[in-house]
């Protein structure tokens, strides 16, 4: 029984966040500098010493940027706003349906809306004095995953009074994971109107220097396609999107890929991106876009995107056993 006077206690509770990159708050040049120059800051995302990045992040970059990627933005907004935060949101929501009222859930974004702090307070004004933090980054990447924990740390570096904290490993070769991506991949492919040649599983690039300084993110893709590639009777290949800059990435770019088909006699691709939990202007605009003008460009004739797993039945089921998992004697029963 607290005393008289005592600040109202809520009843103690579980919470699970959801954690994604980020969007910008709209479709425009000034939004998305804001995203880009919070994103881009990050000593994780860019390892480069700062004397040498920072001039050229304020004095290129966010100079020349952002103007092209609102374009890019305008081509996938939505009524309900940015694909990643609108996906991201109702996973959220399919995940709180799921796990009952006894467990709060949250979704929150690393970069930009909405934020980890403002999600963290709720959760932590709802008395969840024990909350999983989950990253929806299959592969482990420093630049992501190790980003996102960073930034938990260190709000909780702030708080006198820390909720007990646990964080979502990496789940590239989960079966969990193989098995949805098999089902949901295999259940789009069934309904194509054209046969593919081949799958393109296309994962987020990153520096070639992240594999040399020990990071298993290329090693997770690498697990990923081939487990998956298993799956199905079509020839399965790899490749990295998204580069920025100049310097050596990983590599097949997907773009390449794309290009160099036609001259293989590979005219009919799928295309999935299985590194992304949700839908975003990287799978929406860079892929089914400029993907497939690349494709077809250069001789294609038939192209398809897939889905990411989204909030797809096949999704929610394997978020909802991860989570279930990883809460394992904080709930009753597991």
């Amino acid at each position: 029984m607290t005393p008289d006077g005592h600040p109202p206690v809520p009843p103690e509770r579980i919470g699970v966040l959801l954690i994604n990159l980020g969007t910008p708050d709209a479709p425009e040049a000034p939004a998305v500098r804001r995203y880009l120059a919070e994103f881009l800051s990050d000593r994780r995302v860019i390892e480069l010493p700062r004397l040498a990045w920072l001039p050229i992040l304020h004095g290129i970059a966010l100079r020349t940027r952002p103007r092209k990627s609102a374009h890019a933005y305008r081509q996938v907004w939505t009524e309900e706003g940015s694909p990643l935060a609108a996906i991201t949101r109702r996973q959220a929501q399919a995940l709180q349906d799921r796990l009952g009222p006894s467990i709060a859930v949250e979704h929150a974004m690393r970069y930009g809306n909405p934020g980890l702090k403002p999600a963290l307070d709720r959760l932590i004004a709802e008395g969840c004095t024990r909350i999983l933090a989950a990253p929806l980054y299959p592969q482990y990447c420093a630049a992501t995953t190790a980003s996102a924990n960073d930034a938990l740390f260190a709000i909780l570096a702030t708080l006198r009074w820390q909720p007990a904290l646990r964080t979502l490993p990496a789940y590239h070769d989960d079966s969990h994971y193989i098995d949805a991506l098999a089902a949901s991949i295999g259940r789009q492919l069934a309904s194509l109107d054209f046969e593919p040649q081949r799958l393109l599983l296309s994962f987020h690039g990153m520096p070639q220097r992240t594999l040399e300084l020990g990071d298993p993110y290329h090693c997770h893709c690498q697990k990923t396609a081939r487990l998956l590639g298993e799956r199905f009777d079509l020839q399965t290949d790899i490749a990295f999107q998204s580069r920025f800059g100049r310097a050596r990435w990983l590599e097949p770019a997907t773009e390449n890929v794309l290009a160099g088909y036609a001259g293989q006699g590979v005219t009919r691709i799928a295309i999935a991106a299985p590194g992304f939990a949700a839908d975003c202007i990287e799978t929406i605009e860079e892929l089914g876009i400029r993907g497939r003008e690349t494709f077809l460009a250069a001789g294609g004739e038939r192209f398809g995107l897939l889905d990411c797993l989204n909030e797809s039945s096949e999704g929610m089921d394997m978020i909802t056993a991860l989570v279930r998992r990883e809460l394992a004697g904080w709930v009753d029963g597991e």
